[in-house]
């Protein structure tokens, strides 16, 4: 059977820890910081552990992380 692909979104978007949680960066982080507050804009930085429920969908396109 072939390789499978890894969705070269994801690849870019994702990664998964030791234990396969799954990795990724804050949201809202884009565009409108003035909008923000100072602790808002300070408490997005880095990167989050995505929910189960989601991460079980994006573990489809990363096969071999």
């Amino acid at each position: 059977m072939p390789k499978l692909k890894t969705k070269s979104g994801a690849k870019k978007r994702f990664r998964l820890t030791a234990k396969g949680k799954v990795r990724m960066n804050q949201s809202g982080k884009r565009h409108g910081m003035i909008k923000r507050t100072n602790k808002q804009i300070r408490n997005q930085r880095g990167t989050a552990v995505m929910q189960e429920s989601d991460a079980k969908t994006v573990r489809k396109f990363i096969p071999y992380a």
